[in-house]
């Protein structure tokens, strides 16, 4: 395996092909927001990286479909939250606290990691595979002290990446809150069929409306069909009626099996899905949204707590813990079939 270490300079608005072979091929530019993008392609599609901006996952493309979600952001844009630059497909939400905060919330929303500074990057390179690394070493004085190395893979003739996080609590001496949610923000499909290897009636509807969420009557009323009826919308044949934004939430999926997959069938016979492990996480959100600047069908979204904030999950009993030195990885695999 060849490890090509990268750095800054190496970025410009010339697009620069630093590797290239009969299957891979790597690029390296600049958006006009002055970001550094890093672009892998195979013979099946192609992963766009932001790596060194919380190593988000700008734009994901396989056999002509693009999986991210429509949105209002033509170029990503400096951010110190996820939400002034929500236009990527995938981000990395947490580690210290994620989610919507509440009232009672200090964090940002989705957390300090989406947008962080990285502190270095680097590619692994094989026959077989190509890996985009990165490194972000989080510090403040009289608080948590922690190194966050997340990775974009993408395998040779293959049709999905793998989104990787490894977190070590760097501290000596004291615990470090830890809630993370790979957030993939997939397009939305018309007449979808989402299913699951979830007994059925396993996502629940939300019932805490967060801030930034604006109820209409019919969307209450909505609300209310639904958690009568139990279970999650598994055809997305009502676009009208996720604007404001339905979530779900699937909780302990321990109970259900460790490997886990979910699917989002199109009627013309493509399928995008997700597959993770809930030794990794035991926690799942479906998140859907359709109006005229976004529309996203996010089916299923991984994470170790429901995404309702710090001290939700704190009262819920859902909050990790690591010890220090201690360490934790995550691994999803997602894409097209």
């Amino acid at each position: 395996m060849k490890k090509i270490f990268l750095q800054k300079r190496l970025f410009n608005e010339n697009p620069y092909t630093i590797y290239k072979s009969d299957e891979f091929q790597v690029t390296l530019f600049k958006y006009p927001s002055d970001i550094e993008g890093l672009e892998i392609k195979n013979s099946k599609g192609k992963v766009t990286v932001l790596p060194y901006m919380g190593q988000i996952i700008w734009e994901l493309e396989f056999e002509g479909h693009d999986l991210r979600m429509e949105n209002m952001f033509k170029v990503p844009h400096k951010a110190n939250e996820i939400v002034e630059t929500y236009g990527c497909f995938a981000f990395h939400s947490g580690l210290l606290a994620n989610g919507c905060p509440a009232p009672e919330d200090t964090h940002p929303l989705h957390g300090e990691m989406a947008c962080s500074d990285m502190d270095e990057a680097w590619l692994e390179i094989d026959n077989d595979f190509i890996k985009i690394k990165g490194s972000k070493e989080y510090a403040k004085g009289f608080g948590d002290h922690y190194l966050a190395k997340p990775s974009v893979t993408l395998r040779k003739e293959e049709s999905n990446i793998i989104i990787e996080m490894d977190v070590t609590n760097l501290s000596k001496c004291q615990d470090m809150p830890l809630q993370y949610m790979c957030h993939m923000n997939y397009a939305y499909v018309e007449n979808a069929k989402l299913t699951e290897s979830l007994p059925k009636g396993t996502f629940k509807i939300r019932e805490s409306i967060p801030a930034h969420v604006k109820p209409t009557e019919k969307w209450l009323s909505y609300n209310k069909e639904l958690k009568e009826n139990g279970g999650g919308s598994n055809i997305l044949n009502q676009p009208e009626m996720y604007d404001p934004e339905i979530v779900f939430f699937a909780d302990h999926l321990e109970n259900y099996g460790e490997n886990l997959n979910f699917e989002m069938e199109s009627p013309k016979g493509f399928k995008f899905f997700t597959e993770f492990s809930s030794k990794d996480f035991n926690f799942a959100t479906r998140w859907l949204l359709y109006n005229g600047d976004q529309k996203v069908a996010a089916f299923a979204l991984p994470g170790t707590c429901r995404p309702e904030g710090f001290n939700a999950a704190k009262a819920k009993g859902s909050l990790i813990y690591l010890k220090p030195q201690e360490r934790r990885t995550f691994k999803v695999v997602t894409g097209k079939r």
